[in-house]
């Protein structure tokens, strides 16, 4: 038995709870052991810009800011299991990682 630890993150949480909710989909159908969703800390992103285009006037600023959400899955999985969780549709902004451990 090997265990896979899948790691997914983006800036996108809505597509990142599918993809998580089709991997989990698929270890259950299997019969395969795992440990569910585990969220992982929220990495921000913060770009502060001025907002006058040129350097007189009082200076105010933006705070714009990027999220970058992370999950993590735990499988005991099977050749079989691994394959079916490779052929899950990942969407391009869903950054996908797999590390195989053996037992």
């Amino acid at each position: 038995m090997q265990t896979a630890r899948i790691k997914l993150c983006s800036t996108n949480y809505k597509m990142l709870e599918d993809v998580c909710g089709k991997i989990q989909d698929v270890a259950v159908k299997t019969g395969a052991k795992h440990s569910g969703t585990i969220p992982m800390p929220t990495k921000k992103l913060m770009v502060p810009t001025r907002k006058g285009p040129c350097g007189g006037g009082t200076e105010t600023y933006e705070h714009w800011q990027m999220r970058v959400h992370k999950r993590m899955i735990n499988i005991q999985a099977d050749e079989t299991t691994l394959r079916r969780i490779m052929r899950v549709e990942v969407p391009e902004n869903v950054h996908l990682e797999i590390e195989l451990k053996e037992k």
